[in-house]
């Protein structure tokens, strides 16, 4: 249990022993490009944690992002981590950004892109198109989603690596289009790139537990047409990003699913949260036959389990709630089925 943020940011920003050896393995300095998203301040922290311990303290960790939260780039910079303010979204003068062997990418327009569509593809494929000119010589993890892949049958076991994406909607669409705009840097460049297929990762702060927990704690039903979905510490998910820069490859690039290992049940997911924050969940809806849910074996096999399994999150987050910690506000949206974000 976590007692305040500093505390979930350490636990984030702990390098698991593999990490550390893959960390020292890798040659060079790392640009993180997106650093200043949900997930990037503790990629960032993790990695630079992860080289001091390998005993690479002269590699230096790049973090670039606007930075509207001044803290947060305060924060970083204390432990050691090169703050870099760029505007990425402009998608021009990407020449001035600092030059890396590793690279990774975690720049993404989601929310909001229904109404402007544009967006999403100007962020989501142009703007890789200008990054992988940019690194061409660098090996670059991408993070992508397992929105490019189809709804599919709540027992099927979730897509796997090799089967054809799908994708619903232009949000979707367009993370397809960045990793197809990669996947050309890898075959005509040579950049060595690795593609990972995320779905929902957890910080307590935000993610679908935090959605759920949320929706139970103010009395209110929680719709279960979409009632199955895949869920990741975020710790496990930032650690695969990094040492997957190992991995990656050209002319055919190495693409992974990033989640979970289970098809978890919205509806009981729901039920434990309430019971551990001691009230009743509601329910509203049925469970559809269908939800957007990855195999992950394949991460596994490689990476290793997640540290952290399905049964701590829930009570984690539980807690979190019960304590009154911060929230992001910024809620998945895990349940939209349409495509339209």
């Amino acid at each position: 249990m976590f007692t305040s943020e500093r505390e979930l940011d350490d636990r984030l920003a702990t390098p698991s022993a593999a990490l550390v050896a893959d960390a020292g393995a890798l040659d060079g300095d790392l640009v993180v490009l997106g650093a200043g998203g949900k997930m990037g301040p503790s990629l960032v922290r993790l990695a630079r944690r992860a080289l001091d311990a390998a005993g690479r303290g002269s590699a230096r960790v790049y973090a670039v992002s606007r930075w509207s939260d001044g803290r947060a780039a305060r924060a970083l910079a204390e432990e050691g981590v090169d703050v870099v303010a760029h505007d990425l979204s402009a998608g021009d003068d990407l020449d001035g950004l600092p030059g890396a062997a590793n690279v990774v990418f975690m720049v993404g327009a989601k929310f909001g892109t229904s109404a402007a569509p544009y967006q999403a593809w100007a962020v989501n494929a142009a703007l890789p198109a200008a990054v992988a000119r940019r690194y061409r010589d660098s090996s670059v993890a991408v993070f992508s989603t397992g929105n490019v892949y189809p709804l599919v049958d709540v027992v099927s076991g979730g897509s796997a690596e090799d089967d054809r994406p799908e994708p619903v909607g232009e949000y979707a669409m367009s993370c397809l289009g960045r990793e197809r705009v990669f996947e050309h840097a890898a075959a005509t460049y040579g950049t060595r790139v690795s593609i990972l297929r995320l779905n929902y990762a957890v910080d307590l702060r935000y993610g679908v537990l935090a959605d759920l927990a949320v929706t139970v704690a103010a009395g209110e039903p929680v719709d279960v047409t979409t009632g199955h979905v895949n869920v990741v510490w975020q710790g496990y998910a930032n650690e695969v990003a990094l040492r997957s820069l190992r991995h990656a490859r050209a002319p055919e690039s190495f693409t992974i699913n990033l989640t979970g290992p289970e098809t978890a049940s919205v509806r009981r997911t729901a039920s434990r949260l309430a019971a551990a924050m001691g009230t009743e969940a509601s329910f509203a809806g049925s469970e559809s036959g269908t939800a957007l849910l990855s195999d992950a074996s394949a991460c596994h096999g490689l990476f290793g389990y997640p540290d952290v399994p399905l049964d701590t999150l829930v009570s984690w987050q539980a807690d979190w709630l019960s304590r009154g910690l911060p929230l992001s506000g910024k809620p998945t949206k895990f349940a939209v089925r349409d495509g339209r974000f």
